[in-house]
């Protein structure tokens, strides 16, 4: 069995058999790239290229597994010394004295902008550590879906916690002897409390519980210091932080305080039918003593919200960065989400008043075509990285699909052998420059040249290489044999299961790289932390690239029948929009805090939120970092016209104050940047407008043609905006519908056989194979 047949299995399921992770990486046999169809990567770094970053701090257990880079945890691997990580509501830091644990507290910080940003910071209340010997730095023990188990040892001895999303306690195993508890500054203990086997205590002005075993002995050695006796073969106990001081939700801690969390699952399920996804989210437990009462559960609101399943069994909320944090006795729940589905592009253009300025920017965009994907390789580097390519090979794949659709078969040929062209360029891996490393040590497939830390902090996986996964189908599309497993398709096999493997062994390949089952979005720090924002935990800014890579895992798995593909990128695409909607654009108002005047937020950590970016603080490029790229799965932006508007306006108001701060920078941009992405922002709420709006000759963005934003403009204004509320049986599908209340049903056909598609209000269309069906 070859690495390409390998890569094609549903789920990705015994990967890579070729290959032991970690082999070496030294010597001349691990130099020789290797197969994969008819592209190859490199098992090491060439030339002067420095290799990623080692991941030490793991246990013996943890090293047979990929790295689990980009997630919430992720600093505890790369660095002795970690960053706090925010498992909301609590956060923790391993450092040399143990176990810090803080349940972090709003606070509004000014900014240079003239607005605000909401920090949680982790704010230590809490040390806990063993009292009978002096651990080694921490390492990652065991990770789950959305729980970690961290390894404070020193030989046969261990100190085990357990962390997770939303739980309200830590859990630990303490291998012999008792637990000391440093409190970080003088503390009282409360009262409230008649069980012997807890410990109350007051710190900063919050209250924290420590439930030990029956026969526990709480003996204070001093106004910060605790000790807790633990009898013989009873080394557990958990603690937490309550989130009020009512009776009730203490009592409510404690009874559920001795079922440990031993493994946590999510599984989606994205039903064709319907065009419904239903994610179950479960949790495996152990009772350390007494009845079995399950765990408690923390439910974000995008958890919460609009979610039956869930209603009058609510319990206290936390306050968090994320919003009310709501309390679950249960050891699972579900959420259930529509999926409103896109098509690969949108249909021809037969008429209208602009129709001919839109052939001639095709033909203008057509001559410049080999300028649309910056230069391979060049002097002075510009440009060159995967990232950049990846864009490049967007404007053209987009702009082959509006050349299809209008009837210019030749051009969408020369645009689609452009795209092949350059993909094969990199795949074959015999550039000078750029190519693509296997590093099996970690687990992960990087692209050199190294931009934006993308090698050195292994950021950014599902940005750069969702890009070519999307490209790379609009090509299957049109061209299957390209996508054979045997040819290139195998490479591109490859990238999708480094973003988003599902294989739970983790063998190759880290599963669901970036993305966060609990929290429902991506992260985009490999290591974790960045710079001097590591102490609010990772962080991702451009939530649209995002989607675009799940985007790309629909059309890929839909070109070369591969439904599981096909479903992951469903679920992953439905649950980010629904935690964009709540923690990036806050469309239910149930999480920016009062203080926070921006309509919406750029930057997500794990301990705060931001209107701002990594590069610039130009309010255009910090508004349009979630818009872009707008594609035809961007129809999501559509769900409330009145926010759309909200945003721009914002925008406009904040371009002002700050052309009138005088911050240009010394090289400004165009006072008009990314003007086409705006344009079709407006034109999913208002397509008249965005026409009139746009400028022709204005600025554009790097993965964008004014072909295509005209042809999106003037689409919505033939078809009408985005109709979310009609679904249909099959994943490529798209509603529009007219002021006049007109509907146009799209559905594409990837298939080799006739399509039927039966919309939710009734309407049936049928699609032939390899087209786009169209119905009003």
């Amino acid at each position: 069995m070859n690495l390409s047949s390998l890569l094609r299995r549903p789920l990705w399921a015994g990967l890579f058999a070729l290959l032991p992770l970690g082999a070496a990486l030294t010597g001349p046999a691990t130099a020789q790239p290797l197969a994969v169809g008819a592209g190859q990567v490199h098992l090491a770094p060439r030339g002067k290229d420095r290799p990623p970053p080692r991941a030490p701090w793991r246990t013996e257990a943890m090293s047979k597994q990929a790295v689990p880079t980009s997630q919430w945890y992720s600093t505890l691997v790369f660095n002795p010394k970690p960053d706090p990580i925010y498992a909301q509501p609590l956060a923790f830091r391993t450092t040399a004295a143990g176990l810090e644990m803080s349940l972090p507290r709003k606070r509004v910080v000014p900014t240079e902008r003239q607005d605000v940003e909401i920090h949680y910071p982790h704010e230590a209340a809490l040390i806990l550590r063993p009292e009978a010997f002096e651990p080694e730095p921490a390492k990652l023990a065991r990770v789950s879906d959305w729980a970690i188990d961290i390894g404070l040892a020193r030989g046969a001895d261990q100190l085990l916690a357990t962390v997770a999303h939303g739980s309200p306690y830590a859990y630990f195993r303490l291998s012999r002897g008792d637990v000391r508890i440093d409190l970080t500054e003088a503390g009282e203990r409360a009262s409230a409390s008649t069980d012997p086997r807890t410990l109350l205590l007051r710190v900063k002005g919050q209250t924290f519980a420590v439930f030990g075993p029956t026969g526990v002995r709480w003996e204070q050695a001093s106004a910060t210091r605790w000790i807790g006796r633990l009898p013989a073969g009873a080394g557990y106990f958990s603690a937490t932080a309550l989130p009020d001081d009512r009776p009730e939700t203490l009592a409510l801690l404690a009874r559920h305080a001795y079922a440990f969390v031993q493994d946590t699952q999510v599984e989606g399920r994205y039903d064709p039918a319907t065009s419904m996804v239903q994610t179950t989210f479960t949790a495996t437990v152990q009772v350390m003593e007494g009845p079995d009462h399950g765990p408690l559960l923390g439910l974000y609101p995008h958890h919460w919200h609009d979610n039956a399943s869930v209603a009058g069994r609510l319990g206290p909320a936390y306050d968090t960065v994320r919003g009310p944090l709501h309390l679950l006795a249960a050891a699972s729940f579900q959420t259930t989400r529509p999926y409103h589905g896109f098509v690969p592009h949108w249909p021809r253009l037969s008429e209208g008043p602009r129709l001919e300025e839109l052939n001639d920017h095709l033909e203008r965009d057509l001559r410049r075509r080999r300028e649309l994907i910056p230069a391979r390789e060049n002097a002075d580097n510009w440009r060159v990285s995967a990232y950049w390519q990846g864009k490049g090979l967007t404007r053209v794949t987009q702009l082959a699909a509006i050349a299809e659709q209008q009837g210019n078969l030749a051009a969408r040929d020369q645009l689609l052998a452009i795209a092949r062209e350059r993909m094969e360029w990199w795949f074959g891996g015999r550039a000078a420059r750029s190519y693509l490393h296997w590093d099996q040590a970690l687990g992960a497939v990087v692209a050199y040249p190294d931009e934006f830390f993308h090698v050195e902090q292994l950021n950014d996986f599902h940005f750069w290489f969702g890009y070519w996964i999307r490209a790379a189908a609009e090509i299957a599309l049109r061209d299957p044999a390209w996508a054979a497993p045997e040819r290139w398709g195998g490479m591109v096999d490859l990238l999708v299961a480094n973003i988003a493997s599902t294989d739970r062994s983790r063998t190759k390949f880290p599963r669901l790289r970036n993305f966060d089952p609990y929290e429902g979005h991506s992260w985009a720090v490999g290591i974790g932390g960045a710079g001097e924002y590591g102490a609010l935990g990772n962080n991702q800014e451009s939530s649209s690239e995002a989607l675009n890579a799940w985007a790309g895992l629909i059309l890929w798995g839909e070109a070369t029948g591969n439904p599981a593909v096909r479903d992951l990128g469903v679920y992953l695409l439905t649950t980010e929009i629904d935690a964009i909607e709540h923690y990036w654009f806050d469309l239910h108002r149930k999480v920016f805090a009062p203080e926070y005047k921006n309509v919406e937020t750029s930057m997500v950590f794990g301990g705060k939120y931001a209107h701002n970016t990594w590069w610039t603080d130009e309010p255009r490029q910090i508004h349009g970092i979630n818009l872009l790229p707008i594609a035809s799965f961007s129809t999501y932006l559509a769900r409330d016209p009145a926010f759309i508007r909200r945003n721009l306006a914002a925008m406009d108001e904040e371009s002002a104050a700050y052309r009138k701060r005088g911050r240009l920078p010394p090289n400004p941009p165009p006072a008009d940047i990314w003007q086409d992405i705006f344009a079709k922002y407006l034109a999913l709420a208002d397509p008249a407008a965005a026409l009139a709006s746009w400028n022709p000759n204005g600025s554009i963005e790097a993965g964008d043609t004014r072909t295509h934003t005209l042809h999106w403009m003037l689409s919505l204004q033939a078809l009408g905006t985005p109709d979310l509320t009609v679904r249909a049986d099959t994943p490529l599908y798209a509603v529009f519908r007219r002021p006049d209340g007109q509907r146009s049903y799209l559905a594409y056909n990837a298939g080799k056989a006739p399509l039927k598609v039966t919309f939710s209000d009734g309407r049936v269309l049928e699609v032939a194979p390899g087209t786009l069906g169209q119905l009003r």
